[in-house]
Protein backbone atom coordinates (compact mmCIF):
# COMPACT_ATOMS: atom_id res chain seq x y z
CA UNK A 1 0.00 0.00 0.00
CA UNK A 2 1.20 3.42 -1.15
CA UNK A 3 0.06 7.06 -0.15
CA UNK A 4 2.59 8.31 -2.88
CA UNK A 5 5.25 6.61 -5.26
CA UNK A 6 8.47 8.69 -5.71
CA UNK A 7 9.85 8.41 -9.24
CA UNK A 8 13.43 9.66 -8.36
CA UNK A 9 15.71 8.64 -6.16
CA UNK A 10 16.66 10.45 -3.36
CA UNK A 11 20.35 10.72 -2.78
CA UNK A 12 19.80 9.66 0.95
CA UNK A 13 23.77 8.34 0.80
CA UNK A 14 25.19 11.76 -0.31
CA UNK A 15 24.77 13.08 3.11
CA UNK A 16 25.70 10.22 4.92
CA UNK A 17 29.18 11.10 6.61
CA UNK A 18 27.73 14.49 7.69
CA UNK A 19 24.70 13.13 9.33
CA UNK A 20 26.58 10.35 10.80
CA UNK A 21 29.06 12.57 12.14
CA UNK A 22 26.50 13.94 14.03
CA UNK A 23 25.12 10.76 15.02
CA UNK A 24 28.32 9.67 16.51
CA UNK A 25 28.65 13.33 18.67
CA UNK A 26 25.01 12.61 20.36
CA UNK A 27 25.84 9.28 20.96
CA UNK A 28 29.02 10.26 22.66
CA UNK A 29 27.16 12.80 24.68
CA UNK A 30 24.16 10.28 25.68
CA UNK A 31 26.38 8.04 27.04
CA UNK A 32 28.58 10.83 28.60
CA UNK A 33 24.95 12.44 30.19
CA UNK A 34 24.55 8.94 31.39
CA UNK A 35 27.58 8.51 33.57
CA UNK A 36 27.90 11.60 34.66
CA UNK A 37 24.01 12.69 35.51
CA UNK A 38 22.95 9.33 35.83
CA UNK A 39 19.08 8.08 35.90
CA UNK A 40 16.23 9.67 37.96
CA UNK A 41 14.97 7.14 39.05
CA UNK A 42 11.00 6.28 40.12
CA UNK A 43 10.12 5.47 43.57
CA UNK A 44 9.18 2.00 42.20
CA UNK A 45 13.81 1.44 42.20
CA UNK A 46 14.34 4.03 45.37
CA UNK A 47 11.63 2.51 47.82
CA UNK A 48 9.07 5.11 48.88
CA UNK A 49 5.43 4.57 50.85
CA UNK A 50 2.44 3.22 49.34
CA UNK A 51 -0.49 4.35 50.74
CA UNK A 52 -4.05 2.77 49.33
CA UNK A 53 -6.92 5.02 50.24
CA UNK A 54 -10.70 4.55 50.01
CA UNK A 55 -13.78 7.24 49.51
CA UNK A 56 -17.19 6.71 49.65
CA UNK A 57 -17.94 8.02 46.43
CA UNK A 58 -16.19 8.46 43.02
CA UNK A 59 -12.81 10.52 43.00
CA UNK A 60 -11.28 12.06 39.82
CA UNK A 61 -7.58 11.40 40.14
CA UNK A 62 -6.49 14.64 39.09
CA UNK A 63 -7.91 16.34 42.54
CA UNK A 64 -5.93 14.22 44.43
CA UNK A 65 -2.68 14.84 42.87
CA UNK A 66 -3.36 18.38 43.44
CA UNK A 67 -3.75 17.88 46.79
CA UNK A 68 -0.80 16.26 47.67
CA UNK A 69 1.29 18.36 45.52
CA UNK A 70 0.78 21.12 48.10
CA UNK A 71 2.75 19.37 50.47
CA UNK A 72 5.78 19.95 48.07
CA UNK A 73 5.57 16.63 46.50
CA UNK A 74 7.19 15.71 42.97
CA UNK A 75 8.36 12.95 42.80
CA UNK A 76 4.78 10.58 43.50
CA UNK A 77 2.62 8.24 41.90
CA UNK A 78 -1.36 8.56 42.19
CA UNK A 79 -3.71 6.10 40.00
CA UNK A 80 -7.22 4.45 40.60
CA UNK A 81 -6.69 1.14 42.84
CA UNK A 82 -9.75 -1.74 41.24
CA UNK A 83 -12.59 1.08 41.34
CA UNK A 84 -12.88 4.86 41.09
CA UNK A 85 -13.53 4.98 44.66
CA UNK A 86 -10.27 3.16 45.68
CA UNK A 87 -6.64 4.92 45.08
CA UNK A 88 -3.29 4.21 45.35
CA UNK A 89 -0.41 6.61 46.12
CA UNK A 90 3.24 6.24 46.10
CA UNK A 91 5.85 8.85 47.66
CA UNK A 92 9.18 8.86 47.43
CA UNK A 93 11.09 8.59 50.99
CA UNK A 94 11.36 12.37 52.81
CA UNK A 95 14.08 12.60 55.09
CA UNK A 96 12.96 13.14 59.00
CA UNK A 97 9.82 11.39 58.23
CA UNK A 98 8.84 7.96 58.26
CA UNK A 99 6.19 6.08 56.52
CA UNK A 100 3.27 6.61 59.51
CA UNK A 101 4.33 10.43 59.56
CA UNK A 102 3.97 10.81 55.52
CA UNK A 103 0.53 9.22 55.91
CA UNK A 104 -0.91 11.18 58.42
CA UNK A 105 0.26 14.36 56.39
CA UNK A 106 -1.56 13.12 53.35
CA UNK A 107 -4.73 12.20 55.09
CA UNK A 108 -4.63 15.52 56.96
CA UNK A 109 -5.13 17.48 53.31
CA UNK A 110 -7.08 14.46 51.67
CA UNK A 111 -9.80 15.02 53.87
CA UNK A 112 -9.95 18.38 53.82
CA UNK A 113 -10.54 18.27 50.24
CA UNK A 114 -13.16 15.14 50.61
CA UNK A 115 -14.31 14.37 54.06
CA UNK A 116 -14.99 10.44 53.59
CA UNK A 117 -11.08 9.55 52.68
CA UNK A 118 -10.53 6.39 54.57
CA UNK A 119 -6.50 5.55 55.44
CA UNK A 120 -7.09 1.18 54.13
CA UNK A 121 -3.37 0.30 53.81
CA UNK A 122 -0.08 2.64 54.45
CA UNK A 123 3.46 0.69 54.14
CA UNK A 124 7.24 1.30 53.53
CA UNK A 125 8.45 -0.18 50.20
CA UNK A 126 12.24 -0.53 51.02
CA UNK A 127 15.16 0.41 48.30
CA UNK A 128 16.17 -3.20 48.45
CA UNK A 129 13.18 -3.84 46.49
CA UNK A 130 13.52 -1.35 44.52
CA UNK A 131 17.10 -3.29 43.41
CA UNK A 132 15.77 -6.11 42.49
CA UNK A 133 13.16 -4.51 40.43
CA UNK A 134 16.28 -2.64 38.45
CA UNK A 135 17.82 -5.67 38.61
CA UNK A 136 15.27 -7.74 36.99
CA UNK A 137 14.36 -4.86 34.53
CA UNK A 138 18.10 -4.82 33.41
CA UNK A 139 18.05 -8.44 32.71
CA UNK A 140 14.95 -8.13 30.66
CA UNK A 141 16.60 -5.27 28.44
CA UNK A 142 19.57 -7.92 28.18
CA UNK A 143 17.74 -11.19 27.12
CA UNK A 144 15.59 -9.03 24.44
CA UNK A 145 19.25 -7.38 22.97
CA UNK A 146 20.85 -11.01 22.97
CA UNK A 147 18.02 -12.43 21.06
CA UNK A 148 17.53 -9.27 18.53
CA UNK A 149 21.22 -10.26 17.77
CA UNK A 150 20.45 -13.75 17.04
CA UNK A 151 17.43 -12.74 15.46
CA UNK A 152 20.01 -10.45 12.81
CA UNK A 153 22.78 -13.19 12.57
CA UNK A 154 19.79 -15.72 11.26
CA UNK A 155 18.41 -13.30 8.92
CA UNK A 156 20.86 -11.53 7.26
CA UNK A 157 24.58 -11.79 5.97
CA UNK A 158 27.12 -10.58 8.87
CA UNK A 159 27.55 -6.80 7.23
CA UNK A 160 24.04 -5.96 7.22
CA UNK A 161 23.25 -7.88 10.73
CA UNK A 162 26.17 -5.56 12.19
CA UNK A 163 24.56 -2.47 10.53
CA UNK A 164 21.29 -3.53 12.39
CA UNK A 165 22.50 -4.15 15.80
CA UNK A 166 24.74 -0.80 16.14
CA UNK A 167 21.28 1.22 14.63
CA UNK A 168 19.34 -0.43 17.55
CA UNK A 169 22.26 0.05 20.01
CA UNK A 170 22.33 3.60 18.89
CA UNK A 171 18.52 4.40 19.06
CA UNK A 172 18.31 3.06 22.87
CA UNK A 173 21.07 4.74 24.17
CA UNK A 174 19.82 8.27 22.35
CA UNK A 175 16.26 7.33 24.51
CA UNK A 176 18.69 7.09 27.71
CA UNK A 177 20.66 9.90 27.26
CA UNK A 178 17.29 12.10 27.08
CA UNK A 179 16.14 10.93 30.15
CA UNK A 180 19.99 11.32 32.05
CA UNK A 181 19.70 15.00 30.39
CA UNK A 182 16.62 16.52 31.49
CA UNK A 183 16.32 13.86 34.33
CA UNK A 184 12.87 12.77 33.61
CA UNK A 185 11.64 10.25 35.99
CA UNK A 186 12.65 6.90 34.90
CA UNK A 187 9.88 4.50 35.96
CA UNK A 188 8.66 0.62 34.80
CA UNK A 189 6.65 2.06 32.33
CA UNK A 190 10.16 3.92 30.78
CA UNK A 191 11.84 0.58 30.78
CA UNK A 192 9.07 -1.33 29.03
CA UNK A 193 8.93 1.61 26.49
CA UNK A 194 12.44 1.42 25.72
CA UNK A 195 12.08 -2.74 25.20
CA UNK A 196 9.21 -1.67 22.90
CA UNK A 197 11.28 0.95 20.98
CA UNK A 198 13.71 -1.70 20.76
CA UNK A 199 11.53 -4.18 18.81
CA UNK A 200 10.10 -1.37 16.64
CA UNK A 201 13.62 -0.26 15.45
CA UNK A 202 14.47 -3.73 14.45
CA UNK A 203 11.15 -3.69 12.03
CA UNK A 204 12.22 -0.58 10.64
CA UNK A 205 15.72 -1.63 9.71
CA UNK A 206 15.04 -5.10 9.03
CA UNK A 207 12.71 -3.62 6.34
CA UNK A 208 15.32 -1.77 5.39
CA UNK A 209 17.91 -4.47 4.73
CA UNK A 210 15.24 -6.16 2.98
CA UNK A 211 14.64 -4.42 0.65
CA UNK A 212 18.01 -3.68 -0.23
CA UNK A 213 18.90 -7.14 -0.36
CA UNK A 214 16.24 -7.48 -3.16
CA UNK A 215 17.67 -4.91 -4.88
CA UNK A 216 21.30 -6.23 -5.06
CA UNK A 217 20.16 -9.55 -6.37
CA UNK A 218 17.62 -7.58 -9.24
CA UNK A 219 19.70 -3.86 -10.11
CA UNK A 220 22.84 -5.49 -11.77
CA UNK A 221 24.77 -2.34 -13.05
CA UNK A 222 24.05 0.26 -10.24
CA UNK A 223 25.89 1.42 -7.24
CA UNK A 224 26.04 0.31 -3.78
CA UNK A 225 25.05 3.48 -2.78
CA UNK A 226 22.23 3.87 -5.60
CA UNK A 227 21.09 0.46 -4.75
CA UNK A 228 20.60 1.63 -1.02
CA UNK A 229 19.50 5.48 -1.83
CA UNK A 230 17.13 3.35 -4.63
CA UNK A 231 16.01 1.23 -1.56
CA UNK A 232 15.27 3.86 1.06
CA UNK A 233 13.13 5.68 -1.55
CA UNK A 234 10.58 2.83 -1.97
CA UNK A 235 10.19 2.53 1.38
CA UNK A 236 9.49 6.13 1.95
CA UNK A 237 5.68 5.59 1.76
CA UNK A 238 5.56 2.60 4.22
CA UNK A 239 7.84 4.57 6.55
CA UNK A 240 5.04 7.32 6.57
CA UNK A 241 2.46 5.24 6.61
CA UNK A 242 3.78 2.97 9.99
CA UNK A 243 5.18 5.77 11.81
CA UNK A 244 2.51 8.38 10.93
CA UNK A 245 -0.58 5.72 12.58
CA UNK A 246 2.28 4.84 15.30
CA UNK A 247 2.70 8.30 15.99
CA UNK A 248 -0.63 9.31 16.44
CA UNK A 249 -1.54 6.69 18.83
CA UNK A 250 1.74 7.60 20.83
CA UNK A 251 0.71 11.11 20.48
CA UNK A 252 -2.73 10.34 22.34
CA UNK A 253 -0.94 8.67 24.95
CA UNK A 254 0.91 11.68 25.70
CA UNK A 255 -1.72 14.04 25.94
CA UNK A 256 -4.84 12.21 27.10
CA UNK A 257 -3.06 9.22 29.48
CA UNK A 258 -2.21 11.07 32.34
CA UNK A 259 0.98 11.46 33.99
CA UNK A 260 1.39 7.25 34.44
CA UNK A 261 2.17 7.29 30.49
CA UNK A 262 3.47 10.57 30.42
CA UNK A 263 7.15 9.08 30.24
CA UNK A 264 6.31 5.74 28.65
CA UNK A 265 4.99 7.84 25.76
CA UNK A 266 7.50 10.54 25.35
CA UNK A 267 10.06 7.85 25.41
CA UNK A 268 8.18 5.97 22.22
CA UNK A 269 8.26 9.17 20.89
CA UNK A 270 12.27 10.05 20.68
CA UNK A 271 12.57 6.08 19.45
CA UNK A 272 10.29 6.48 16.55
CA UNK A 273 11.96 9.32 15.02
CA UNK A 274 15.21 8.11 16.01
CA UNK A 275 14.57 4.65 14.77
CA UNK A 276 13.74 5.87 11.36
CA UNK A 277 16.79 8.08 11.48
CA UNK A 278 19.11 5.65 12.65
CA UNK A 279 17.29 3.15 9.79
CA UNK A 280 18.13 5.43 6.82
CA UNK A 281 21.19 6.57 7.58
CA UNK A 282 23.26 4.96 10.76
CA UNK A 283 22.27 1.16 9.51
CA UNK A 284 22.20 1.81 5.82
CA UNK A 285 25.40 3.43 5.81
CA UNK A 286 27.15 0.93 8.07
CA UNK A 287 26.33 -1.36 5.86
CA UNK A 288 27.91 0.97 2.97
CA UNK A 289 31.00 1.61 4.30
CA UNK A 290 31.61 -2.23 5.84
CA UNK A 291 31.68 -2.86 2.24
CA UNK A 292 28.37 -4.60 1.64
CA UNK A 293 28.64 -6.36 -2.31
CA UNK A 294 26.10 -8.19 -4.74
CA UNK A 295 29.02 -11.15 -3.74
CA UNK A 296 27.63 -11.05 -0.47
CA UNK A 297 24.13 -11.76 -0.91
CA UNK A 298 23.90 -13.87 -3.86
CA UNK A 299 25.25 -17.49 -3.59
CA UNK A 300 28.07 -18.33 -6.59
CA UNK A 301 26.72 -21.30 -8.36
CA UNK A 302 29.33 -24.52 -7.98
CA UNK A 303 30.31 -25.39 -11.38
CA UNK A 304 30.05 -29.04 -10.57
CA UNK A 305 25.97 -28.30 -9.23
CA UNK A 306 24.10 -30.92 -11.75
CA UNK A 307 21.59 -28.30 -12.07
CA UNK A 308 24.23 -26.22 -14.20
CA UNK A 309 24.85 -29.43 -16.51
CA UNK A 310 24.19 -29.41 -20.43
CA UNK A 311 21.75 -32.21 -21.18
Amino acid sequence: MEFFRIHRTIPFMRHALVLNLFSLLTFIAAVAFIVLKGFHLSIEFTGGTVMEVHYQESVQVDEVRTAINSLDYTDFQVQNFGTSQDIMIRLPTREGQDASQQSASVMQVLQQQHGNAELRRVEFVGPQVGQELLHNGLMAMLFVVAGILIYLAFRFEWKLALACAIANLHDVVIILGFFAFFQWEFSLSVLAGVLAVLGYSVNESVVVMDRIRENFRKQRKMSVADIIDLSITQNISRTIITHGSTQMMVLSMFFFGGPTLHNFSLALTIGIWFGIYSSVFVAAALAMWLGIKREDLIKPIKKDDPATEVM
